[in-house]
């Protein structure tokens, strides 16, 4: 385990390295360079959303059910973190992802899955953090591949090599605003323009010349979000949308002059899902349980004034957050999550639903709104879709939900017809929506990239040889935030409350108290005993180790079954940090005095025991989506002066009375005082 860390730390040491120099990875082009589609009508799938920001694709001829042993695999391989989807031209496929090395923009041989060439432009994003890498999927226009980086960096680069021809960071340059957790808008490119929602000043949209990178123009005040910016068009009239913060505003594509706005909400919101226009009706779905509107667009007469768009309904149903609905004909298709946000760990709770799009009605619904706890098999639960991204091409919808699986659907309002499915990627959480190209599905998580055949089977080359989908490493899906934490935080982002402090303290302070008195029963029985009194110090020894070890057991279990028995979140795992680090500073002794080797080896896994309590705590709360985790790592801080205090009076006070040990309780819990305020005071200088 060192040594992996190790490697790890130089590794990234050499990152920084690489992104210091601005040192570039070597690109590697094949011979045959002729990717580049020269018919204008064959656009690929050259945008997060398809050709026409939609979610459609113009593919004909694809298959209208799937082998029971799934469909054919064309490749699979392994990529690394990030939420950037796959975007697909001629004979090329391009993503953005992160190693350890850094964050890359990669191209794909998109028959084979090889790797032509990729670009590092920067270092990693978040590796151990909650939503680890990039955020954004690069866009292809004319030739050229555009990118955005969490940080804020958009980039342009030649789609033959690799080469970086330009690069701005408009997060810097506009002091933008509301894209807290990343940037994450992929770039919008049309009529030589890349459209950035940005949230500076003066800058809520910048367009900048795809050419060169250049400002052409800049327009609002509003701070940003997640949703890119929405190329649409009324009367003929080429407009944008920005589905910001607080505002959706419709400004004039060619000079950013706003036209209209909508305004939302105040204080924190974000938007991630996409719009839906029909002309000159605008759907917009809100996270955070708060349904759908419906606006109409209207006719913008030269030079009037900015107009107030018109709400034409209102609906509780169909709330977006990760992944978009789609419209088909008269319809929408999507996911309506029941709670708050998404979460990372488990898959969202809600319901598949069909409206009718101008009226909001239902036309069918599918799920139980429960998360589903198990899906590492073809054995799958009918009744359940769950969020997930779509494609729609041919008169039917793919899917690929949360949990990996790949699911074929009959684009029909007249009930919920499933054609095939088959899981491809489980065993974690999937946000990036799949990609249809010449057809192919091209799907990724934070560990693999997959091309799957979705085609009429007899159009595929009978020579080309094929993988099983029970050939792609998967592993099995399990729900371990429900077997963790009987209840979660409604937000995933909520920071503890004073009133959630004060009872999470008064619980861990009651339950160390209580395993003090379990100590001292257990070391009075020994020392009544006296066969091994002698030995233990009086049952001293005997007393630390059940008074540390309930209150260790406690503070991991109370989390799980209290939450459960209270039905409210009470975390207890502080208490357990605690411990650790009590047990260690405990057995810390000063260099002046002469030790066994003995003693030496008990600091030492003391200390051991100590640090890999902290590093398991912050990964199982980072994966269960708990940010407030950092904070209760400061605790040492707060506790060390009473812990000294304890370990000095109990050195001269042996063997320890009844009374002594009541006294050491107390300091204990005084410590522990100490420990939950420094994580309090870290939690309120940070927000």
């Amino acid at each position: 385990m060192c040594r992996t860390l190790l490697w790890s730390i130089a590794w990234l040491m050499l990152g920084s390295v690489l992104a210091a120099t601005g040192r570039e990875v070597e690109s590697r082009t094949p011979a045959d360079n002729a990717f580049l589609p020269t018919d204008v009508t064959d656009r690929g799938w050259p945008f997060v959303r398809g050709p026409e920001f939609d979610g459609h694709s113009p593919e004909t001829h694809l298959a209208n059910d799937w082998p029971t042993a799934g469909p054919p695999v064309l490749w699979t391989r392994e990529l690394g973190q990030g939420y950037s989807a796959i975007i697909a031209v001629g004979r090329r496929c391009f993503t953005q992802t992160q190693t350890i090395a850094g964050q890359f923009v990669v191209c794909l041989d998109a028959d084979t899955g090889e790797t032509i060439w990729e670009h590092r432009y920067d270092l990693p994003y978040e590796l151990v953090g909650v939503y680890p890498g990039p955020r954004a999927t690069p866009t292809f226009s004319h030739g050229r591949v555009y990118f955005a980086a969490p940080s804020g960096l958009i980039g342009c680069l030649s789609a033959d090599t690799g080469q970086r021809l330009w690069s701005v960071n408009v997060v810097e340059k506009y002091h933008g605003q509301g894209a807290e957790f990343g940037y994450s808008c992929s770039p919008s490119v049309v009529d030589g323009l890349v459209i950035l929602p940005v949230g500076g000043p003066g800058a809520s949209l910048v367009a900048l010349n795809a050419d060169d990178g250049r400002e052409v123009w800049k327009s609002g005040d509003d701070s940003a979000s997640y949703t890119p910016a929405y190329p649409i068009s009324r009367d003929g009239r080429p407009l944008v949308v920005g589905y910001l913060q607080n505002a959706l505003v419709i400004c004039d594509r060619r000079d950013g002059r706003q036209l209209a706005r909508f305004d939302l909400s105040q204080g924190y919101d974000e938007h991630s899902a996409w719009p839906l226009y029909r002309e000159p009706l605008l759907w917009i779905s809100h996270p955070f349980k708060a349904g759908s509107i419906l606006l109409e667009i209207p006719a913008f007469a030269e030079n009037t004034p900015v107009q107030r768009l018109a709400s034409v309904r209102r609906s509780p149903l169909m709330s977006n957050d990760i992944l978009s609905s789609v419209l088909v004909g008269e319809h929408l298709y999507g996911f309506d999550l029941f709670e708050a946000q998404a979460k990372t760990h488990r898959a969202s709770r809600g319901i598949f639903r069909c409206l009718d799009f101008e009226s909001g009605d239902e036309k069918w619904s599918i799920g139980t709104g429960r998360p589903r706890r198990d899906s590492g098999t073809l054995e799958t639960v009918a009744s359940e879709i769950g969020q997930a991204g779509i494609v729609v091409a041919d008169g039917k919808l793919i899917l690929l939900n949360e949990l990996g699986e790949l699911i074929l659907l009959r684009a029909t309002a007249e009930r919920c017809e499933e054609l095939a499915r088959t899981s491809v990627l489980s065993g974690e959480i999937v946000w990036t929506p799949p990609t249809l190209h010449r057809g192919r599905v091209y799907v990724r998580n934070h560990s693999r990239a997959v091309c799957i055949y979705v085609g009429d089977p007899p159009l595929l080359n009978a020579n080309r040889p094929t993988l099983n989908v029970a050939d792609i490493p998967q592993r099995r899906y399990r729900d371990w935030a429900a077997t963790i934490l009987a209840i979660e935080p409604e937000f995933a982002f909520d920071i503890p409350s004073n009133q959630w402090l004060l009872r999470w303290f008064v619980i861990g302070a009651g339950w160390l108290l209580f395993s003090q008195l379990i100590g001292i029963f257990v070391a009075e029985v020994a020392r009544l005993r006296g066969s091994v009194a002698a030995c233990l110090n009086s049952g001293e020894f005997s007393y630390l180790c059940v008074s540390r070890g309930v209150a260790f057991i406690g503070g991991c279990l109370g989390t799980t079954f209290l939450s459960g028995w209270t039905n409210e979140f009470l975390f207890t795992w502080p208490v357990s940090l605690f411990v650790a680090f009590e047990i260690a500073a405990s057995q810390l002794r000063s260099r002046r005095v002469s030790v066994s080797v003995r003693q030496r080896w008990r600091e030492r896994l003391s200390l051991s025991f100590w640090l890999l309590t902290m590093l398991i705590y912050f990964l199982i709360c980072r994966r269960l989506s708990l940010v407030f985790e950092w904070a209760f790592l400061l605790g040492p801080l707060g506790a060390w002066p009473l812990q000294l205090w304890s370990n000095h009076w109990r050195k001269r006070h042996q063997p320890v009375t009844w009374r002594g040990r009541v006294w050491l309780a107390t300091l204990q819990v005084l410590a522990f005082a100490g420990f939950f305020g420094a994580a309090v005071l870290g939690l309120r200088w940070k927000y």
